[in-house]
């Protein structure tokens, strides 16, 4: 008897701007009439003074990890491909087996390399001439769990040098920074359309670029803030969420520098009002951590972030 069709379901850790998935591709579509009576459409934004209707990108949250069944049918054998530009770790266990080995023995834990796909797991009938049937499943974190948190310089405040802004929520914030993934950050209030700028050289990992909206419901909102995941030196990972609309302005892949323009400020995903959401994460034990570290101020001097400071440069 040949195995039951098996199925998988990613894990995520959908909490506020935890392992935030991308946004599927998309785009904003603009369309005019001419005096012709022809209609036009474009993705760029014209620079003519008819009358423009701007239709927005539709987003939807994207897997950082696919996983496909290859090999044979007595012998199946799942690839996981991580589709993110930095490491992922990744989990796989079964569910449901009968008369099932697998190799390597599961549950196991694995890391692959920026866009990298491998052959991971071979599974089997324990015993041939058996019925067998499994349903495995995978869940992936972004970063490697051997990453530590070493900066050379404490972190440039994430905007420009000629501004200043409050910091609305710092470290514990009882709002919703009581969490490991959001423990030691920081919420900046700014208005829509800040520039926002590295707080550290790095790789950008993933971005979200096409959500539009916020609100205060969880589970519906937290998945879809636009953000820029930037991956150090070191393994940890900064995060830039709540960005605006079309806010991104680099790509997956991109090497930036201390303090290179990255995007805009928004108000999207899980969000009361316009702000910034900053914080540096580490991957431990299959789980985003937040780690504690420290602003750089005007004249060098380390800056911990506390709740109601002025952060930056007048």
């Amino acid at each position: 008897m040949n195995p039951l069709p098996s199925s998988f379901f990613p894990s995520f850790l959908l909490p506020l701007l935890l392992a935030l998935p991308a946004a599927a591709p998309a785009q904003t579509i603009y369309s005019w009439t001419d005096e012709d009576g022809i209609t036009h459409f474009t993705d760029r934004k014209p620079d003519h003074s008819e009358d423009v209707h701007v239709q927005r990108a539709v987003a939807r949250p994207e897997a950082m990890l696919e996983m496909h069944q290859g090999g044979t049918r007595s012998e199946p054998i799942w690839s996981f491909r991580n589709r993110i530009h930095g490491p992922l770790a990744v989990r796989v266990w079964l569910e449901e087996t009968v008369n099932v080995v697998s190799y390597p023995e599961l549950p196991g834990e694995f890391v692959l390399p920026a866009g990298a796909e491998r052959e991971l797991v071979t599974i089997g009938a324990l015993d041939a001439r058996q019925s067998w049937r499994y349903r495995i499943k995978s869940e992936s974190v972004p970063g490697d769990p051997s990453a530590t948190h070493q900066p050379d310089r404490a972190y440039s405040p994430p905007f420009a040098r000629n501004r200043s802004f409050t910091v609305g929520q710092a470290f514990g914030g009882e709002y919703s920074h009581h969490t490991p993934d959001a423990r030691y950050a920081v919420d900046i209030a700014m208005p829509v359309g800040t520039p926002i700028h590295a707080a550290r050289a790095g790789k950008v990992m993933d971005i979200a670029r096409w959500f539009h909206g916020s609100g205060t419901d969880l589970k519906r909102h937290g998945p879809r803030a636009n953000f820029v995941r930037i991956l150090h030196a070191d393994g940890s990972m900064a995060v830039y969420a709540h960005l605006d609309y079309e806010g991104v302005q680099v790509r997956p892949g991109d090497q930036v520098s201390r303090g290179q323009l990255i995007g805009r400020s928004g108000n999207t995903g899980f969000s009361t009002g316009p702000h910034l959401h900053f914080s540096i994460q580490v991957n431990r034990n299959m789980k985003l951590v937040s780690v504690p570290f420290e602003f750089e101020g005007q004249d060098g001097e380390l800056v911990r972030p506390r709740t109601g400071l002025t952060l930056g440069y007048d």
